[in-house]
């Protein structure tokens, strides 16, 4: 049974309440060149509501849709939960965005407006948003001729007179999906979606009366960070602190000390780098086994910034089983959790964590049901999954079964009822043999070699699967590297069926990040981009084993 939405107290309902109850809470706090500010719970909505107010006065109506181009801020939350206080419809651009993207989402959802904030690279912005209106949050670091700017609308705007009070059905933003592939469908997600998601998304993570801290800094037009992190934390008792960038990205993690940390397998085996970096993981096993290994490993969380945390977290795309084990055994248990845009962000957790739970997504939220299909397909439907992609009835009827959401990832139920995912149905080759490979659970044992940093299988059309991988830096020698990995190429051979076999591992220099469009802003690979990126380096038919490629 499907359960019902309007059970959920709503966004704009728990906003309010928040208000009523604790004005005075501290809630964000925002670093500028190092210097921290904080905001409580009435500051932030007293800035929300007086932009929200202003928008109203320049035309905007509610229903009407804004956009939101901008890196992580306490603006950016002030202009979301203000602009759903007065009705409008937020619609999140990734900062990273392209000038077509940018245009595209612009244009698709019929944007009336745009606020812009800080970016690393303005030109795609400045690009696109030349004949829609502006206004700049107070760190946006372009210049954009004719905007206004937030602290000049703040000085002339009044609050709010009255709050909107949506139902559950009403759409309250439009998210578009990051696109791996094509353009970007906007999913239309509504207050009622909203609220059971960040509900018990809520009772998973942050129940009870507890203060937490939590880093927001994946990107806020990504529905977990805005659904897991900061609709959570309008739910629960949680201070959210911003980050100015990379360069400052660990001293701001450890002026926050949160007691809870979301990542993404990308940068959890950042962090690991980083210790491996220090000293040997042969070495380091062998201090963790000693009887000094509590302190050992305490001593490394805290030089992480992981002192006072509690719970950790990985999503976005699926994390290596051997990463699990290695951070647990530092005391880092990383619950494993799995959703979509669709889905409202946090969808299936194995949080509260169980070592029995570790490699798989856990087990559905309240809110859900899911099931695997006869194909393998994991299935979903409940109060938090939406019901349609915007202007898009073709690919929304497409993506149901009956009344079940079509997730696109196949996957596996255990015996405890904990699900795993196994890749995504797309995601399967077919090699020159005509077998089809599912190159997840094969990148997934590659991974568990800590010299490993990013690795990505392909293989269709061709003799037999190869793995392209990008190395961290441990300090050793190309020989010992080479051996390193050649042990590991028979060893993960010798698990999979003969079609399914590697017959060479390349190597290449080159990091895939988003800036070279290797991966999606939300850190998944992006597979066909990959291969042609490297289609001339890998042809070779003689090549076998273990080498190093040009690129």
């Amino acid at each position: 049974m499907t359960t019902n939405s309007t059970s959920y107290v709503l966004p704009v309902e728990q906003l309010k309440a928040n208000l009523k109850n604790k004005p005075d809470d501290t809630w964000l706090h925002q670093p500028t060149n190092g210097v921290w500010k904080s905001y409580t719970i009435a500051e932030v909505v007293d800035e929300g509501s007086r932009i929200a107010n202003a928008l109203l006065q320049q035309g905007i109506e509610p229903g009407d849709r804004v956009a939101i181009l901008a890196k992580n801020s306490y603006a950016w939350l002030a202009a979301d939960f203000g602009m759903m206080l007065a009705g409008i419809i937020p619609v999140p651009i990734y900062s990273t965005a392209s000038s077509d993207t940018i245009e595209y989402v612009i244009e698709h959802s019929e944007a009336k407006l745009c606020f812009v904030g800080k970016l690393d690279d303005c030109s795609a912005a400045l690009a696109s948003l030349s004949d829609i209106p502006l206004i700049t949050f107070p760190d946006a670091n372009g210049e954009y001729p004719g905007a206004q700017s937030w602290q000049s609308i703040l000085d002339a705007s009044t609050p709010l007179n009255s709050y909107h009070e949506p139902k559950a059905d009403d759409m309250a933003t439009i998210v578009y999906t990051s696109g791996s592939t094509g353009k970007p469908k906007g999913v239309l997600l509504t207050h009622g979606n909203l609220g059971a998601a960040s509900v018990e998304t809520k009772n998973r993570m942050v129940g009870g009366d507890e203060r937490h801290r939590m880093m927001s800094y994946l990107p806020l037009a990504h529905i977990t960070e805005r659904s897991v992190v900061a609709m959570t934390s309008l739910y629960g008792e949680v201070e959210l602190f911003f980050s100015e960038g990379l360069d400052t990205f660990v001293d701001e993690l450890h002026h926050c000390q949160p007691t809870d940390f979301i990542s993404v397998p990308r940068l959890w085996a950042k962090f690991q780098a980083k210790v491996l970096a220090q000293i040997p993981d042969n070495q380091l096993q062998e201090m963790l086994a000693g009887d000094g290994g509590d302190a050992v490993a305490a001593a490394i969380r805290d030089k992480l910034g992981f002192g006072s945390c509690k719970a950790f977290g990985s999503g976005s795309a699926p994390i290596s089983p051997g990463l699990l084990d290695w951070f647990h055994r530092i005391g880092v248990d990383i619950a494993e959790g799995w959703g979509m845009t669709e889905t409202s962000g946090l969808a299936c957790s194995n949080q509260p964590f169980t070592v029995e739970g570790m490699g798989t997504i856990g087990t559905p939220l309240g809110c859900n049901e899911m099931k695997i299909s006869d194909e393998g397909e994991v299935l979903i439907r409940g109060a938090a999954i939406f019901t349609e992609y915007y202007k898009n009835p073709a690919a929304t009827k497409e993506s149901f079964f009956n009344d079940w959401f079509r997730t696109g990832d196949k996957g596996v139920i255990d015996e405890n009822g904990a699900f795993s995912i196994t890749g995504r149905v797309k995601e399967q080759f077919k090699t020159a043999k005509g077998k089809y490979v599912a190159p997840v659970p094969i990148e997934s044992r590659l991974a568990t070699n800590t010299l490993i940093e990013q690795v990505c299988v392909l293989g269709a059309g061709r003799p037999a699967p190869m793995a392209i991988v990008v190395l961290n830096d441990q300090g050793l020698g190309k020989d010992q590297i080479k051996a390193n990995l050649e042990q590991t190429l028979e060893e993960v051979n010798q698990q999979l069926e003969s079609h399914a076999r590697l017959d060479r591992i390349a190597i290449s220099n080159t990091t895939w990040d988003v800036e070279n469009d290797l991966l999606t802003p939300t850190m998944k690979l992006k597979r066909d981009k990959i291969e042609a990126f490297y289609s001339a380096s890998i042809d070779s038919e003689s090549d076998r084993g273990v080498y190093w490629i040009d690129q």
